[in-house]
């Protein structure tokens, strides 16, 4: 019996993207669906009825919600390309900085960019927890040769910051501060998987500039 995987998503959400990566780094066939957030389809919400987000994963009609979850679920199921590491303490590391990455970083840049009232403060811990991952970065990778867990799970850093502040005009990510996150952030996006499902600089660019003119 053949596997059914299916993924709804949203084209400009790193959380979703995780998710596209992990897949295809592993090579899964998988159906997705593009989800539009003001009208979302009755799959998704039949699906993920507790929180109604993207992205909602279901492998076989069994649906698992949440992107470090599923990150996790498909590790586990498809066993080519690891992207844990095999190590217990090992992969207890990787778990404790994607949720560093989840928990610190996304939330404070997110509102260096877009929340002007907060914006001193959150660029101050902003750059304070990359200063902590600058100096965790030991490779090309944080997984070491190849893409892991954590660099999956830091695609926000690589890929989303480097072009929202370009458009918002706030510098987060600069080579003259944090040269090592820079490297990773130009190796991780230039990947030939994450360039075939993230979108590109240009279209994250384009994507967010519609908030851009709502916040001004």
């Amino acid at each position: 019996m053949a596997e059914i995987v299916k993924l709804y998503g949203v084209r400009g959400s790193p959380f979703s993207n995780r998710v596209n990566v992990a897949l295809k780094l592993k090579g899964v066939e998988y159906k997705y669906y593009e989800e539009d957030l003001k009208n979302k389809s009755a799959s998704l919400l039949k699906y993920n009825p507790i929180h109604k987000k993207v992205p909602t994963f279901v492998h076989n009609e069994k649906p698992v919600a949440e992107s470090l979850v599923i990150l996790e679920y498909i590790d586990e199921t498809w066993k080519t390309h690891p992207i844990l590491p095999q190590h217990p303490y090992e992969r207890a590391q990787a778990r404790f900085w994607s949720r560093f990455i989840e928990d610190k970083v996304v939330p404070t840049a997110w509102k260096a960019f877009w929340v002007k009232e907060e914006r001193k403060k959150a660029l101050e811990e902003v750059s304070e927890y990359l200063e902590i991952l600058e100096k965790e970065l030991k490779g090309r990778y944080f997984g070491g040769e190849s893409i892991g867990f954590v660099d999956i799970t830091g695609n926000f850093i690589a890929q989303w910051i480097p072009a929202v502040q370009e458009l918002v005009g706030v510098e987060i990510l600069t080579e003259a501060k944090f040269p090592k996150l820079c490297k990773w952030s130009h190796d991780f996006a230039t990947h030939p998987v994450i360039k075939e499902v993230s979108p590109s600089k240009e279209e994250l660019i384009a994507l967010f500039k519609p908030r851009l003119n709502t916040t001004n």
